[in-house]
């Protein structure tokens, strides 16, 4: 009578957890491309989830465009013809009968008009609402929503900067050197560092019109320049029924031109209850704004104990992979489950951290050449492999890169139990990386991963300033080469030697036995 009733309750809990499935929706279109884009639609086919592709002239024989269960052409390489037009994505939809969008990063990800659109349409998103979009889009209505929390901000302005002689006397108080930010957008765009009052008025100038041409909006404010940052962000999830967790946080430190290189999870400097205040905080920032989805909130650290919100990014990063190695949570599995209006199935005690993750972002750009893009042709490309390597990209050898997209190639992630092993990891995963016909980051990357600085744990977001130079990656790369060939001669050497041996003393070997037999 007991098994049969343990047979009966197990049918039950089948049946209830196929219904569950049976009622979320079946087809997702991926409104992005490349590695992202089949990032989303492997953890959709795990689920049971189709998908549909959408590419551009330039991604005609991309491998998400294959991997997908139906694709759609929508125009012209260039995004503004065919990525960021609302109705081709809407459209892709309607002819396929999609029902829900995972907008991936970039291109359409925060772009609340296009949320509202997708609502409309009576489709769903994978993120947050439009609102929560607006209210974190930009910095300034971000600062406002997160202080009625006290969450820690940067000393400076609390609105748009107006009047340029009040907006001095306010720099003077905060003290300089100071930071004038453009108010929408991101990257290092609208951002200018003024040492003094004589220089305020001409770098506020500079940052307004760079802020009207990236973002068509020239709102700038302005906080105390703290001089050797750390990059610290948070991982949170939100569900629709209120529940918010934190993922723990990720070290993005490591930039040039204010876009991260290198990410690791965790940090190497949080101590066990700064990484819970920081936490609390972030929670509290996504609550500030309802928010529901996968996001990411932003922190300055200084000192490696005082942080300051920064901005909070309202989807998926890049750098996510770190933080799914460390936890064992697929971050696009639980966005598609918040977008299906399911509850979190784990709670803030269930999470730990597992060993620790490094991303090295794999760009198609010549870091002896102040990173500038090198777009061409991947004559060679093997990817590296073995016990917790992970590559995401969207690449095949033979290849080309196009001009129209951001260049990176891959995101190389390595875990280990422990810091050094991951580090150890990735260097072993870089050298096993084969690319030719393009400059990468590759070498940068084992650059780092071979400074003091780096392994110390002792670096800021200005690494690439203090410590890189184009001349010391060359002689770097050098002596590697130099390295590889004493090695190479000695076993050269080796080989010639045991031979001699073999043939001097061995006068009956197998070889000559078979021969004479």
């Amino acid at each position: 009578m007991f098994i049969a009733f343990i047979q009966a309750k197990s049918l039950f809990l089948v049946i209830r957890q196929q219904s569950e499935i049976s009622d979320m929706f079946k087809k997702l279109l991926i409104a992005n491309r490349g590695e992202i884009a089949l990032r989303i639609m492997r953890s959709a086919k795990e689920m049971g989830i189709q998908t549909v592709a959408v590419y551009s002239e330039a991604d005609r024989l991309s491998p998400h465009v294959r991997y997908a269960d139906e694709a759609v052409f929508i125009g012209p390489a260039a995004s503004n013809q065919s990525y960021l037009v609302f109705d081709k994505i809407i459209d892709a939809c309607k002819q396929t009968g999609a029902q829900a969008i995972h907008p991936g990063y970039g291109f359409l990800s925060e772009n609340a008009a296009f949320a509202r659109r997708v609502k409309q349409e009576g489709l769903i998103l994978v993120g947050p609402s439009p609102e929560a979009m607006e209210i974190m889009g930009n910095k300034l209505s971000a600062k406002a929503a997160a202080k009625k929390y006290q969450i820690p901000m940067v000393p400076g302005t609390e609105e748009a900067i107006q009047d340029i002689a009040v907006a001095k006397l306010r720099a003077e108080e905060v003290g300089f050197p100071i930071l004038i930010k453009a108010a929408a957008g991101g990257g290092g765009k609208g951002m200018r560092i003024v040492e003094n009052t004589a220089d305020f008025e001409e770098q506020m100038n500079l940052a307004v019109s760079e802020a009207i041409s990236s973002f068509g909006d020239g709102a700038v404010f302005i906080e105390r320049y703290v001089s050797s940052p750390r990059h610290i962000e948070i991982q949170v999830l939100g569900d629709t029924k209120g529940n918010i967790v934190h993922l723990f946080e990720r070290e993005c430190s490591v930039q040039r031109r204010h876009q991260k290189v290198v990410e690791e999870a965790p940090s190497a400097v949080l101590s066990p209850e700064l990484r819970k205040t920081m936490g609390e905080c972030a929670v509290n920032v996504a609550k500030s704004c309802n928010y529901v989805g996968a996001g990411t909130v932003e922190f300055i650290l200084e000192n490696n104990t005082d942080f300051y919100f920064l901005e909070m990014n309202t989807r998926l990063q890049v750098e996510h992979p770190v933080t799914e190695m460390i936890t064992g949570i697929d971050l696009v599995k639980e966005q598609l489950k918040i977008a299906d209006g399911q509850a979190l199935s784990f709670s803030q005690e269930d999470l730990k951290i597992n060993g620790h993750a490094i991303e090295l972002r794999v760009y198609a750009e010549d870091p002896c050449n102040n990173f500038l893009p090198d777009i061409g042709t991947l004559s060679t490309y093997k990817i590296p492999q073995g016990l917790g390597v992970r590559v995401d990209d969207g690449f095949e050898q033979g290849m080309e890169i196009p001009i129209y997209y951001d260049p990176m190639i891959a995101k190389l992630v390595t875990h280990g139990k422990d810091r050094e092993e991951a580090m150890q990891r990735m260097i072993r995963a870089i050298d096993e990386y084969q690319i030719t016909g393009i400059e990468t980051t590759l070498p940068f990357g084992k650059f780092v991963m071979q400074h003091e600085a780096f392994r110390s744990g002792n670096f800021d977001t200005h690494f690439v300033g203090k410590y890189f130079t184009p001349d010391k990656l060359q002689l770097f790369n050098e002596e590697e080469a130099m390295s590889a060939a004493y090695v190479m001669a000695r076993i050269m050497e080796e080989a010639k030697s045991n031979t001699r041996i073999i043939v001097s003393e061995n006068t009956t070997s197998n070889w000559k036995k078979n021969r004479t037999n």
